[in-house]
């Protein structure tokens, strides 16, 4: 093989000679088909202390390792690539000795759990024949390759222990002897090869020297830890005190018939002793009383089984771990933790769960039936168990109608809701009082001292546990950074994931599993839903990614809701009352999926939401202010998507909702080169920024869509939005800008041969001109803004000049004039449907008919409908 890591790193045909080199390369290996982000790599090259130069260095090794593997390559293509935020090296599963490693460890592992135990030897010798010293030797070490050196050193001692037991059971006792009395020599407090070695010695004749391996490991123990054997030690004493016939090796003999199948026990199932409670466990008051009181017998609910559901990295076993521990004195007969996925994340089958509590319990097997070997072991005794990430109820059923007379609690992603009596409790994010307060424990003085970027990272860590922990340990392992430089870091969405990495703590891994737990059909969803506008989004919105209808859509997204991929939140004061959404984590998560998986998938997904959005919003607009938009269709709708049932008659409260993912899909229009979209998605939002005085949007978006508008050539798209900001210009008291921005609409429509647009763009300047206190020449370009408007038959636009002339009337003191124009006003509004310019019509006429016969010309004037003009201003 190419690449060797299980000892000093090489590479064939050539190691790079320099140290740093050597290093990026190693870091990269151990990630391979990963993206291992610049700050990793150089984390890992100067640790505390970067020099200025260190992203300009760092290249240049890259392009040394670059170079090292190209002549490698027989086909000369390069298998290390950029990829944002850092780099990835593909690497062929049987080119690197550690997947190599892995994957006969993992064969070997089954084998041993199926008792085909000459297999597992073989196996895991070849695993073990890789090694050719310590991990990753030969460089220096920063924070990622010394976690990892440690985890590989310790998967090779795994190793080694199963291949042991392997040989033990296959009657190698002899042959095993001298190896093991080296290796306890090595380790002498590893009991796993102390009761090996015992094992050993007892079957070849020689009890007394098995007694004197425990009294030396006892001794080393206390000497150098203070604690006594593990209750499996002390417990292959009593049997060899007692010549225990079980002890004694017999070949194995053919499986006996039984009502079910001998239970197959995976060797990574956890031992009895629960993990040790996180000194720092922050938060959870309610969640723990309620926990509490059901272990006690005095919960809401009379049930024996507690369902602790919640997304990944919610701190779930943390949790479950907490309360068995500080229940201690109820469950005096044994309280235990069984993981229910092996060590590759699968998921354990109902047998093998089975046959793993049979394990944690020391229950010998025997011709009866893994129920009845339970039962009899858990009957009339009071027991707590942990059964740690179920995946279904199907998983877990069996084993909680054998464990009648135990209390279980269960944690899952799921809420496991077809579990009859059972009581389900949901752990959510952390608020942001306890995230803060997490980090600043875990983060030590650092974060304390910076409470804003402590704020900021627990906001961008969604106040998920798992991330919060990665963070704080980050800056731990860091102190170069400052809270505020991680926070820097975190900002980024799309390299998120990427910086909660340290060792062998990763987020993204975490929320990986729950990905890859879904099926085909909901990996792809997930995907595409990363394109969803924030902060949340309706179903159709799903629709129009999905390319599916509403019922479709509804089905994924709620399979994903379940899968905690998604989250819904229901709102019954909403147009829409039940809306998705992301975790912010999980949403970078989708991106870089879809971005690894699928990239091809992106375009015509966002293609479809910008069309479904445009279509909607021209609807909602056409009923908020009839007549206003000016731009054609850009592209026919989505198939199926029904504006009418979507908007309803509420277009004001649609938009509302849909404001802010309305702007952010104007965003990813302008991002995809969706030109033609984002330039009409934008300007069909404009009456409702006006309407509502959402002047940063407004300026945002139509800034976006007129840039889209110039790189589509789309003059008469631009003119329309110069003119929409010219609006927003004069709203804002800036008439200069204002004037210039309406001539050059004007001129743009001219030249496009858009009379009806050129019109209003005279209307909108003569607004200008009134509120310079240029009323004569105002007064002329109203008078030829109406004649355009009646000439196109464009209603809208004369009950917008007329307004305009009302407004001089009334400023000139000709009260009856302007009455008679605020009639004609309200009459065009009538037909063209524009209920608020009609009341606003009747508004002014109301006050003018207040107004003395001499009105001040500095009065203020409520110019168009909700905008008001203070000349002193």
């Amino acid at each position: 093989m190419r690449f060797r890591v299980l000892g000093p790193v090489r590479v064939a045909p050539r190691t790079p000679t320099a140290a740093k080199p050597r290093a990026v390369l190693a870091t990269l290996l151990i990630q391979s088909d990963k993206v291992v982000s610049t700050h990793t790599l150089i984390d890992e090259l100067w640790g505390t202390e970067p020099p200025r130069t260190a992203t300009t260095t760092l290249q240049v090794y890259v392009s040394q390792v670059r170079r090292v593997l190209l002549e490698g390559e027989p086909d000369g293509r390069q298998p290390l690539i950029t990829r944002p935020p850092g780099y990835l090296l593909r690497v062929a599963p049987d080119d690197l000795d550690l997947t190599v490693f892995e994957r006969l460890r993992e064969t070997g592992r089954a084998a041993y759990a199926r008792r085909d135990y000459a297999e597992a030897s073989r196996r895991l010798r070849e695993a073990l024949a890789l090694w050719t010293g310590p991990a990753l030797s030969g460089i220096p070490h920063g924070p990622t390759l010394q976690t990892s050196a440690i985890r590989l050193d310790e998967l090779r001692a795994e190793v080694l222990e199963q291949g042991i037991a392997a040989e033990l059971r296959l009657g190698r006792h002899q042959e095993l002897v001298g190896e093991l009395m080296a290796l306890t020599r090595e380790q002498p407090l590893r009991e796993s090869l102390q009761g090996h070695l015992m094992v050993a010695l007892y079957r070849s004749g020689r009890q007394s020297e098995a007694l004197a391996v425990y009294r030396r490991a006892r001794r080393s123990l206390v000497d150098e830890l203070g604690v006594e054997p593990s209750p499996a030690l002390r417990k292959l004493q009593e049997r060899i005190l007692t010549s225990d016939p079980s002890l004694t090796w017999r070949p194995a003999a053919p499986d006996t018939p039984s009502r079910t199948p001998a239970p197959t026990v995976p060797q990574d199932a956890p031992a009895v002793r629960l993990p040790s409670p996180l000194p720092d466990f922050t938060g959870r008051t309610a969640e723990l009383g309620l926990g509490e009181r059901f272990l006690a017998g005095t919960g809401p609910v009379d049930s024996r089984v507690l369902a602790v559901s919640g997304r990944p990295g919610a701190g779930k076993t943390a949790f479950a771990a907490r309360l068995a521990q500080a229940a201690g004195d109820r469950f005096p007969d044994a309280r235990v933790l069984l993981t229910l996925r092996d060590s590759g994340g699968r998921a354990l089958s109902a047998e093998a769960v089975m046959a793993g509590l049979l394990r944690v319990l020391e229950v010998p097997p025997g011709p009866e039936a893994a129920e009845d070997l339970l039962h009899a072991r858990t009957r009339g005794r009071k027991m707590l168990f942990v059964l740690d990430d179920a995946v279904s109820e199907a998983q877990v059923r069996p084993a909680l109608s054998v464990l009648s007379d135990s209390t279980v609690v269960l944690t899952s992603r799921h809420a496991l809701g077809a579990l009859e009596g059972v009581q389900h409790l949901v752990l959510d994010v952390l608020n942001r009082a306890d995230a803060e307060a997490l980090l600043a424990n875990c983060g030590g003085t650092a974060m304390s001292e910076d409470p804003a970027s402590t704020a900021e990272i627990a906001r961008l860590c969604g106040g998920l546990p798992l991330a919060l922990r990665v963070a704080a340990a980050g800056l731990v392992a860091r102190p170069h950074w400052t809270p505020a430089e991680l926070a820097r870091r975190l900002a980024d969405e799309r390299g998120r994931l990427a910086a909660l990495r340290l060792g062998d703590l990763d987020v993204r891994g975490s929320l990986l599993t729950a990905y890859r737990d879904v099926d085909a059909d909901n990996r792809h969803a997930f995907r595409v839903l990363g394109l969803a506008p924030l902060p949340d989004f309706a179903l159709w919105s799903a629709g129009a990614l999905l390319a599916a209808d509403l019922p479709e859509a509804e089905r994924r997204v709620e399979e994903l809701v379940r899968a905690r991929l998604l989250e819904a939140v229901r709102r019954p004061d909403r147009l829409t009352p039940v809306r998705y959404g992301f975790h912010s984590l999980l949403r970078g998560l989708a991106l870089e999926v879809l971005a690894e998986e699928s990239p091809q998938q992106a375009p015509p997904a966002t293609d479809r939401l910008c069309r479904a959005y445009a279509t909607l919003t021209r609807h909602a607009d056409g009923l908020l202010a009839p007549g206003r938009d000016l731009m054609p269709a850009a592209s026919a709708p989505p198939a199926g998507l029904d504006p009418a049932a979507v908007v309803g008659p509420a277009p004001l409260r649609w938009f509302q909702e849909e404001a802010p993912g309305l702007l952010e899909t104007v965003r990813q229009a302008h991002r995809a080169g969706l030109w033609r979209q984002c330039a009409a998605l934008a300007s069909a939002a404009g009456g409702y920024y006006e309407a509502n005085a959402l002047w940063a949007d407004w300026q945002e978006s139509h800034e976006l869509g007129l840039d889209a508008a110039r790189e589509a050539d789309d003059s008469l798209a631009e003119a329309v939005l110069l003119r929409s900001l010219a609006d927003l210009e004069w709203q804002r008291h800036h008439p200069g800008a204002a004037r210039d921005l309406y001539r050059l609409a004007w001129q743009l429509f001219t030249r496009s041969g858009h009379r009806v647009g050129a019109g209003r763009c005279l209307t909108g300047e003569a607004d200008v001109l009134l509120g310079l206190g240029r009323v004569a020449r105002a007064e002329r370009s109203y008078a030829r803004a109406l004649s355009v408007a009646r000439t196109e038959g464009d209603p809208r636009g004369e009950a917008d000049a007329v307004r305009g002339l009302a407004l001089v009337a009334q400023r000139e003191g000709r009260l009856r004039e302007a009455l008679d124009r605020l009639a004609v006003c309200g009459a065009a509004a009538g037909r063209v449907g524009d209920e608020r310019w009609r009341a606003y019509a009747g508004r002014r006429a109301a006050a003018v008919s207040a107004l003395p016969e001499a009105p001040l010309a500095s009065q203020p004037l409520e110019v168009r409908p909700g905008v008001w003009l203070f000349p002193d201003a």
